[in-house]
């Protein structure tokens, strides 16, 4: 029996994405710097990849990020 067990963070029923396994997992399985989540669903976790394109697109093309000179607005000039 061993005496100090591996605890895992997170409730049952959430959702991950393993972005090395690139897999849905219930429970986080691996750790934090490899998963995406927590989902409520199956389904939301399964799409986890295309909601990180959609939302880095609205981000690359957020007017209030980018000027006339394409640095974002808290960009430090050389």
């Amino acid at each position: 029996m061993a005496l100090f067990k591996k605890r895992t963070v997170g409730k049952p029923g959430e959702w991950f994405y393993c972005l090395e396994h690139k897999k849905v997992e219930e429970g986080p399985d691996c750790p934090g710097k490899d998963r995406f989540g927590p989902y409520a669903t199956r389904g939301e976790a399964e799409r986890a990849m295309d909601l990180a394109r959609e939302r880095n697109l609205e981000w690359e093309t957020d007017p209030k990020w980018h000027d006339a000179s394409g640095k974002a607005p808290d960009a430090e000039d050389d």
